[in-house]
């Protein structure tokens, strides 16, 4: 730049119009400040610094210098040249392009880089393109300080320049600055005749990259020699060698022996290929093992006859504990998809199963199957309240062999699982205290690393338990237990659906009859109170979980009947449905039935009748059926339960035109005529088709007279379906 050059603005180029950067300038510098976006740069960089601003944003103090007077051409005034240019860009590639452009513009007008945000890749492509100073906005200090200090005539960020060999550089000493960061040594960095990089090549390097480049920076050499080290003030109380220590010790003296073979391995494929070469390790620090990057960057000049590298090292611990933790929570959800989709594998498959031990047999070999699980067996109690293995899968004989084994007193999971009636797990059994030993032993010896106990229930009823076998530690966690109580669930809705099931088409059954001496229910109270006899017509849940019975009172009013309800503890709400002078029909709720108890067990209902204080209770249940369960169950209600007899019936078998002529037979002309009429008029459509006064005008009677033979038919067709005569029906 000659001598007649005249300054002219501070030019700042942004990826848009950026004006808070610029009344910063203009507030701190002596020089106008002009701006002009990437879009404008078509047009080209001298036109802004002549006085013409894209943006109109003219500095209120703006100098003569900057623009052309009237009368003045450009031949007789020499073109004014920016005092520095300001980049705020946030693209590495656009930095090195714009600084490409100012240099063939202006030569060698001060150039600083301020981005919004620092990064590593925006402060090398700043060194890269010779900025002569790097400021991101978000960094330490004063960025605008920063700027005017490298912009002002006649001075450098880090001082005064000197002249060495011809070139300017600054006289700060490398040895006074910060780590040896940054693409520098990569640049290729000059050493002194003590064996040093110059500080022509390290200032600029220093001052452009300290803040964004790694914790530690070193100079080593072949052999793995320390020459420099250099550490950020905040990260040296974690190194118990100083970084002044450094210099002079090799390696091995720092690191352990497997650590350090490794260290020299990167730094001889560096020297070898030229090319800067990455590697992670762990090191010992004051605060325990930490995780570090090092990249390791040739230096082109030989330093005392020997090769050498600059080792610049970022501690990545927190980066690393990120990953790992990211990894773990995919891991994680992965495995609970997979969890989600075998577990609704298998509930679809338990819906066609024809048997308990179908049932079974697939649940067990479906979840070993998908590989998320070593073993998976099925244990049911027996009457005397034991437990006895059905069936398993998996490559688990040694610790299934084990488990069934076990006597009634080991508090392992699955007797847990069967008096508590809630999941149990266990996630490290090898060396759990809880565990048998027998089973810790077969665990090790089988890889099983945990396993949870599902009970397999409906209702009240407890059929049995699954054990699940996993050779992950972590296994069977909060979401996955969730998953297994629906299975668990499922199974035993599945087990009482096939026991209905096969009790409603069996051609033998077996009738069970239990006397029940007392019992602190409303039915024995009411009949030892009045002298009347309670009889059941009919039990069920409701949709909502409730069990509702239909009783009648034979020798009692309602009215009575209603007032005894209300006072007894045991009754929920209770509704007549019919009140004669000598009985009634109730519908009542109760908070416990033994009922609902020897239905939740597969039992279909006979007969039950309450005279006297003591109870008669007849049922149905499939021939495979665990009688002893079905007792135990009772008892647990009514404690003085006694089995009477068990019985063998045969069912006589009609076919579906039987049952027809059996309903016709039962059913009046009138009745028939009246079905038929209200069926195919579509009386039972919904909407309905025809209206209860349509099918009496087309019978020529009365609406009254028309529903009562209606209902009357009705009762006649379901009476074929409900009552005793009609064969058994599932409660």
């Amino acid at each position: 730049m000659s001598p007649e050059t005249r300054f002219g603005p501070i030019v700042h180029i942004s990826a848009s119009q950026s004006e808070s950067l610029q009344r910063r300038l203009r507030e701190a510098a002596p020089y106008d400040v002009r701006s002009i976006s990437l879009t404008a740069l078509e047009d080209g960089l001298g036109t802004v610094s002549e006085g013409e601003n894209e943006s109109d944003t003219v500095s209120e103090a703006g100098s003569e210098s900057d623009t052309v007077s009237e009368g003045e051409s450009d031949a007789d005034t020499e073109r004014p040249v920016p005092v520095g240019v300001v980049l705020e860009l946030e693209c590495p590639t656009q930095v090195r392009s714009v600084l490409e452009r100012c240099s063939e513009e202006w030569g060698d007008v001060p150039t600083v880089v301020a981005p919004p945000t620092g990064s590593e890749a925006l402060a090398t492509a700043a060194l890269r393109g010779d900025a002569d100073e790097y400021a991101p906005l978000d960094g330490d200090g004063d960025p605008v300080e920063r700027i005017v200090d490298a912009i002002r005539p006649g001075s450098e960020a880090a001082g005064d320049r000197e002249t060495v060999d011809g070139r300017e550089t600054d006289d700060e000493p490398t040895d006074g600055s910060r780590a040896t960061n940054g693409a520098g040594p990569a640049a290729g960095v000059a050493a002194t005749a003590t064996g040093r990089p110059s500080a022509e090549s390290a200032g600029k390097y220093h001052r452009i990259l300290a803040d964004e480049l790694p914790d530690e920076a070193f100079v080593i050499t072949a052999d793995g020699t320390y020459l420099e080290a250099k550490v950020r003030p905040d990260a040296a109380d974690l190194y118990t060698t100083s970084a002044d220590e450094l210099p002079g010790e090799h390696l091995t003296d720092v690191f352990p022996d497997d650590v350090a073979a490794e260290l020299q391995a990167c730094i001889d494929r560096t020297i070898r290929t030229g090319t800067v070469q990455s590697i992670e390790y762990e090191t010992a620090t004051t605060d325990g093992d930490r995780r570090y990057e090092g990249r390791v960057v040739p230096i082109d000049e030989r330093i005392d006859d020997q090769d050498a590298v600059v080792w610049l090292a970022r501690d990545i611990t927190e980066r690393v504990r990120r990953e790992r933790e990211l990894r773990s929570r995919r891991d994680r959800l992965e495995t609970l998809n997979r969890i989600g989709a075998v577990v609704g594998q298998v509930i679809d498959t338990l819906v066609e199963a024809p048997s308990r031990d179908a049932i079974e047999r697939e649940v067990c070999a479906q979840l070993v199957e998908s590989e998320l699980y070593c073993g998976a067996w099925i244990a049911e109690r027996t009457g005397e309240g034991t437990l006895a293995y059905r069936t398993g899968a998996g490559d688990v004989d040694t610790y299934l062999d084990r488990a069934s084994e076990l006597d009634e007193g080991h508090a392992c999971l699955v007797q847990q699982a069967v008096e508590t009636g809630e999941i149990q797990t266990e996630t490290n059994i090898p060396a759990s205290d809880s565990m048998p030993e027998a089973l810790r032993a077969a665990a090790r010896t089988d890889g099983v690393r945990s396993a949870i106990a599902v009970p397999i229930s409906h209702n009240e009823a407890v059929y049995g338990v699954l054990t699940v076998l996993a050779g992950r530690e972590d296994a069977f966690g909060e979401d996955e237990r969730a998953g297994f109580g629906l299975l668990g669930e499922t199974i035993g809705f599945t087990i009482m659906a096939v026991k209905n099931r096969q009790l409603l088409f069996a051609d033998t059954v077996v009738e069970l009859e239990f006397r029940i001496d007392g019992g602190d229910t409303f039915s024995f109270d009411l009949s030892e109170r009045y002298d009347c006899t309670v009889s059941l017509e009919w039990a069920g849940t409701t949709a909502n979980g409730h069990t509702v019975q239909y009783v009648t009172i034979d020798g009692l009013d309602g009215e009575t009947v209603l007032e005894e309800a209300d006072a007894h503890p045991s009754v929920e709400s209770c509704r007549l449905i019919h009140d004669g002078c000598e009985n009634c029909t109730i519908e009542m709720r109760l908070a416990e039935s033994g009922v609902q108890t020897l239905a939740n067990h597969g039992a279909t209902f006979r007969d039950v009748t309450v005279e006297d204080g003591v109870g008669t209770c007849l049922v149905e249940v499939s021939q495979d059926a665990n009688v002893r369960e079905i007792a135990k169950a009772l008892t647990v209600i009514y404690e003085n339960t006694e089995l009477v007899a068990r019985r063998e019936i045969d069912r006589p078998v009609r076919t579906a035109a039987q049952r027809r002529d059996r309903i016709f037979d039962q059913l009046t002309d009138r009745q028939l005529t009246t079905l038929r009429l209200a069926y195919y008029s579509g009386f039972f459509d919904w909407p309905r088709e025809s209206t209860g006064e349509e099918i009496a005008d087309a019978m020529d009677v009365s609406p009254p007279t028309m529903h009562q033979h209606l209902r009357k038919g009705l009762k006649a067709v379901l009476e074929e379906f409900f009552e005793a005569g009609g064969g058994a029906e599932p409660t």
